[in-house]
């Protein structure tokens, strides 16, 4: 019978980008796993950090190869989506390539304040804040314009929400307006709860801008649900989007941005396809043209991505703990953690992530389900995007696997160092740098999570 790897290779094709095989145990971005796990033990989260430059690196060439091809006017500037993962070793990073910033929370603020005094960033750096907001938002947004915080662009969720910015500046400032995109066609509603509605954007613009000393929109933001994947409902989005950008460039002479949010995907499969190139090409020969078609100035380019920055530098790594045959057809591998409370996405959205056995791909393979430690019935994973099952090794050494691309959102969702379901603690976090002389540096982030926290917050100490 095949070996695990050579199954593998015939079903999907491997080695592949970031994984490779080098004496029978499994490489991430060149990590020797099996040597972390011998350190540093499981459950245990790994991000190398070194893939977030590297994804920023990879979008800015293909937007700034899309200009340079469709001889487009406008700038591209690149924001990180803060919310992906506000954790200060990914923000340092990514600053560090000169991204700017899309927020969503009053609590970004504060992070923003400490990275400029830290002199990781200045304060003349593009802040697009999203969001509906609460006043402590706001109130957050007003005091940095105040502080001299240069380019900090409110996006109005609500045609209310410019009250309160009237109310308490009185400094020039520069706003966006987020426009309310159609949801996809087989949501349960019609229309984004987040944004104006588009046949109402130009009224509100002659009514509270045209004439203000002070407040210019200068940017409309979208944001499309299923992503930027081509599909007859982006295309269609992206099309009525740009069209309300240039109905009101041609009454608001400031208007000179469009921020066509985020969505660019991350590899999530073995079997992961995506024409970057052709689709950012498409996104700025489409934007031009439509801007030609109503004799508008193509707009200067905002994207914000969250996910596909972080996503791909991090996995999590278990040890298989038990092995039970239930029945003559299924067969559970029982691991040391928890799917829902280490990667909830699974359970919250059938998210599915690259799964990979890290060691013994000599073996022979079956077919098996992965099983949590929690005692709820959803806390298992059966099946891969790629395939409608799971393969692992078939042996009886001592197993370790591994989800793979999952930086975005898990940490945030889960919640580190809270209370989980079952009490199952916080894993360990390792983050892996790379020096200049190629060698690695290791740093633990946080402990695995231990039983005098867990009474702490629970009031018992």
């Amino acid at each position: 019978m095949q070996s695990y790897a050579e199954f593998l290779d015939q079903s999907v094709g491997f080695p592949q980008d970031g994984f490779r095989l080098e004496d029978d145990e499994l490489q991430f971005h060149d990590l020797n796993l099996m040597e972390i796990i011998e350190t540093y033990g499981t459950p245990l989260k790994i991000t190398y950090i070194p893939m977030i430059s590297k994804k920023i690196q990879q979008a800015r060439l293909w937007f700034n190869t899309a200009i340079l091809k469709n001889n487009y006017r406008g700038t591209y500037t690149y924001c990180y989506c803060t919310k992906s993962s506000h954790f200060k070793h990914v923000m340092e990073e990514a600053l560090k390539s000169g991204v700017q910033l899309e927020t969503s929370s009053a609590f970004d603020m504060p992070i923003i304040d400490v990275l400029e005094k830290k002199g990781l960033l200045t304060k003349d750096i593009v802040v697009v804040c999203n969001g509906f907001k609460r006043d402590q938002y706001k109130q957050q947004i007003v005091d940095m314009i105040h502080d001299g915080y240069k380019n900090i662009i409110p996006v109005l969720d609500n045609k209310e929400e410019l009250n309160f910015y009237d109310d308490e500046l009185e400094e020039p400032t520069n706003f966006g307006i987020r426009i309310a995109s159609e949801e996809k066609p087989n949501f349960e509603f019609y229309t984004s709860r987040l944004g104006v509605r588009s046949d109402e954007i130009i009224d509100f613009y002659h009514h509270k801008f045209e004439n203000h000393s002070l407040f210019k929109v200068t940017m409309l933001h979208f944001f499309i649900n299923s992503g930027i994947h081509d599909t007859p409902y982006y295309w269609n989005e992206l099309e009525k989007h740009v069209t309300t950008y240039c109905k009101l460039s041609k009454v608001n002479p400031h208007l000179n941005t469009l921020d066509i949010g985020g969505g660019l995907p991350f590899k999530n499969s073995l079997t992961f396809e995506y024409e970057y190139q052709y689709m950012i090409d498409e996104i700025v020969r489409r934007i031009k043209e439509i801007c030609q078609e109503h004799g508008v100035e193509e707009p200067n380019l905002v994207t914000e991505f969250g996910s596909f920055t972080v996503a791909e530098s991090t996995c999590a790594i278990f040890k298989v703990l038990g092995r039970k045959q239930q029945n003559d057809r299924e067969k559970w591998l029982m691991i040391d953690g928890s799917m829902i409370t280490m990667l909830p996405d699974i359970w919250a959205l059938n998210q599915r992530f690259i799964l990979l056995p890290i060691n013994n791909w000599d073996a022979e393979y079956e077919r098996v389900n992965i099983g949590g430690m929690t005692c709820d019935s959803q806390d298992f994973y059966n099946q891969e995007a790629h395939v409608n099952a799971i393969f692992m090794p078939k042996t009886r050494k001592l197993q370790y696997i591994g989800y793979f691309n999952t930086g975005a959102y898990q940490e945030v969702l889960s919640g580190v160092g809270g209370i989980h379901h079952c009490l199952i603690p916080t894993p360990k976090h390792l983050l892996i740098r790379r020096n200049r002389d190629e060698t690695l540096n290791f740093e633990v982030l946080n402990e695995e999570q231990n039983s005098k926290q867990v009474l702490k917050i629970l009031g018992y100490v």
